[in-house]
């Protein structure tokens, strides 16, 4: 059997990523952000989940792509990491959930893109006629744990 994995495929500025969906716990549309002070630029604050205090941060931000502009379409994922438990992603638009087998996502891609975006990505998926780059979310959060 063709081992397939299952992404939710989401924009952030004009770029199409995709997350594993074994990461995702839940979307939520945008909701009142609290900030904390001192900690990395791109920890936006906390937001409360079901009673639950959980960070958020704007990819945006960490891949120096600038600050989020948030629409209606604009949505936090949270994320369930075995480490850092709960953790909030901003994204500018959530679009589909795609499958791909392991034949087309083309693992070897550190060295076709700017080394920065390199780093939190771990593969291109091909989608059709559309190339969507799979997050690394491990690199993507690394640092949310330590905020």
């Amino acid at each position: 059997p063709v081992k397939t994995f299952q992404y939710i495929v989401i924009k952030v500025g004009d770029e199409q990523y995709g997350i594993d969906i074994n990461y995702i716990d839940n979307i939520v549309r945008m909701t009142p952000i609290t900030r904390i002070p001192k900690v990395s630029e791109y920890i936006k604050g906390v937001i409360n989940l079901r009673g639950e205090v959980v960070p958020v941060m704007s990819i945006r931000r960490k891949m120096d792509l600038g600050d989020d502009t948030i629409t209606n379409k604009s949505r936090i994922i949270i994320l369930k990491l075995e480490v850092q438990g709960l953790v909030g992603v901003i994204v500018d638009e959530v679009k589909e959930v795609i499958m791909l087998g392991e034949s087309e996502i083309e693992r070897n891609v550190k060295n076709s893109r700017n080394s920065k975006d390199a780093m939190f990505i771990n593969g291109i998926g091909k989608n059709g006629e559309e190339l969507v780059s799979i997050f690394e979310i491990s690199a993507v959060i690394d640092e949310v744990a330590t905020a």
